[in-house]
């Protein structure tokens, strides 16, 4: 079953100054299935950003079509519909949060949904249990660490019931640390609640556990495929001014060099499996 799927869908931002835009998105043609967890990856002025606010009707097309949930974008009286059921994390946790307790942070949402106050209670407790934040449930969000706090972003949408989250560059503003905690909670909420990840990112090394990656060059669907059939094609990658995921660009040093392993690796789990029996 598609959750996505766009027709024909291209965007082009209203003109300011007399001045005419380009167009930012141009015939894109995607679906993505329920219980996905896709990755779109393209260099920085690619569109990525763009057709993310599509997915919740932040954006509308202005030519096509695109349909979540079965629903037309356009339709003004579906767009809450589309919100309750795909949340976006974007790149900056600070400006997502609220309030000043955790936990009425998690609230928000429901709370503005009319849900009844001891179902958020609920919701509340199973989503920071969700993303392990349930010991934070009582902290002041600025205390907290950049990860966590888009934890608790996430938590937020959770706490909704969503069918899809969109990761809109969310660990863009990160340390190490931080994106990999994000990153494993996504991962987690895909593989044990079935729901639907859309990835939005230029780290090529959070794009290898994807199920199917899309990417974007110059407004326009460049390719798509899983990881492994994506960083193969290393000219078409350069083409559109991304990088192999590190760990690919050391295996292919290794081969270069003589040492004997496959051809394809794209994380270090991968390399060190390869190496140990020639050791």
């Amino acid at each position: 079953m598609e959750i996505i799927e766009t027709n024909k869908m291209g965007f082009t931002y209203p003109a300011q100054d007399g001045e005419i835009n380009a167009p930012a998105l141009k015939d894109i043609n995607l679906k993505i299935k329920k219980g996905e967890f896709v990755s779109i990856i393209g260099k920085n002025g690619s569109g990525k950003s763009t057709l993310a606010k599509h997915f919740n009707a932040l954006n509308v097309p202005t030519e096509g079509a695109c349909y979540v949930l079965g629903y037309d974008t356009l339709d003004e009286s579906k767009k809450w519909d589309i919100r309750k059921d795909v949340g976006i994390v974007f790149q900056n946790p600070d400006n997502q949060i609220v309030a000043t307790i955790v936990e009425e942070d998690v609230a928000f949402g429901p709370e503005n949904l009319g849900v009844l106050p001891q179902q958020i209670r609920i919701e509340v407790d199973k989503a920071l249990q969700l993303v392990g934040m349930v010991d934070f449930a009582r902290k002041e969000p600025h205390m907290l660490s950049g990860g966590q706090k888009q934890r608790v972003a996430i938590a937020g949408i959770l706490a909704m019931n969503p069918d899809v989250i969109v990761l809109d560059e969310a660990t863009a503003m990160l340390d190490p640390r931080g994106k990999r905690e994000v990153i494993e909670t996504a991962h987690k909420l895909n593989k044990e609640q079935g729901i639907t990840i859309i990835n939005i990112t230029h780290f090529m090394e959070e794009v290898v556990y994807s199920d199917r990656v899309i990417v974007l060059n110059e407004g326009s669907l460049y390719m798509e495929g899983t990881p492994k059939e994506i960083f193969s094609k290393k000219k078409e990658i350069a083409n559109a001014g991304l990088e192999l995921p590190l760990a690919a660009q050391l295996a292919d040093l290794l081969i270069e060099n003589g040492v004997k392993i496959s051809k394809g690796v794209l994380t270090l789990e991968e390399i060190v499996e390869e190496l140990c029996p020639l050791l």
